[in-house]
This record gives C-alpha cells, structure tokens and sequence, in this order.
C-alpha cells in the first residue's frame, strides 16, 4: 500500500520522539484530515442548492421528524447542538427564505413549533440526494464490509462523547 501524508508524519514523529508511542496517530490524523475533506465536500453539495451547512443541519432536522415534519425550538437545539438564541435565529432566516414557518404550539399558547414548507421539503430533499451521491463516491474505495466494519469501528470511538453530552 502506497505511503500517505500521516505516514510521512509519523515517520517524522518516531524520529523525532522515539521515546512517544505516536501510534494514535495513524488514526486520528487520518480521521481529522478525512473530516476536513469531508466538511469540504459537503459544503460543497450544499452550496450547489444555495444552503449552507447549518440551514441543511435545521432543514434536515426536520425532515427527519417525519410529517408532518415540524419540531420545537428546543427540539431543533437538540438535534443541532447549538444555543437556543443561535436557533432563534437560524429559524428566523431559514423563515425569510420561506424554508420553514412558524405556529403556534398546540399544547401551549406561549409556544411556538417551527414546520417545514414545501419549498424546504425540496431544497433539502434535493441537497439530501446530491450530498449521499458524493459521500458514495468518497467511499467507492471500500466495500459493503468494510464499510459496516469502519461503522462499526468509529461507533466504538464515538461513543463515550454522546454519552458525555
């Protein structure tokens, strides 16, 4: 297997510190620079139907809550991990572009749940089919088990942050 950059910078590591096991390395540096290609790629699929990443993070967060696709704010925090005043205005720009809208809660007057329109519905949905066509070709280098097995695998590491949250 031909040599990459990680293995240029391990190689570099172990003589430099001998006395460091710089094997985690060879994982993480692989997954970090994979991760930044990734955002990139990604970006990049959004970009093509005019969204960026966190109105595709709001919009897809929806779309997954099934019809009649609607969730509250602080559903939509906890799907995005940002701050509730972040989310206040991540709605209200995602509602001026007439992606989503907003209605009264129906189980509390002072409430508010936010809905995707159709006009969402499509540009996500669009971007949705586009992003999982790039992220097939970035994976065409494994196979149907490899893949599971690298699922797998970054479950396993990915773990004990999502319970720490």
């Amino acid at each position: 297997m031909a040599a990459d950059d990680v293995d240029r910078i391990v190689s570099a590591w172990r003589r430099e510190r001998p006395d460091l096991d710089v094997s985690p390395l060879e994982v993480l540096s692989r997954v970090s620079r994979l991760a930044r290609r990734l955002d990139r790629a990604r970006g990049a699929a959004f970009t093509e139907h005019g969204l960026d990443g966190w109105e595709f993070d709001v919009l897809s967060a929806l779309r997954r809550a099934g019809t009649p696709y609607e969730l509250s704010p602080g559903q939509l925090v906890s799907e995005t991990l940002v701050t509730s005043g972040t989310m206040t205005n991540r709605v209200d720009r995602l509602a001026a572009r007439g992606f989503v809208e907003r209605h009264p809660a129906p189980s509390d007057r002072r409430g508010v749940i936010v809905r995707l329109t159709p006009a969402g519905m499509g540009v996500v949905d669009a971007a949705m089919a586009d992003l999982i066509s790039h992220e097939h070709d970035l994976l065409a280098e494994l196979g149907p088990d490899e893949r599971g097995e690298l699922a797998a695998l970054l479950r396993r590491l990915l773990r004990p942050f999502e319970a720490a949250r």
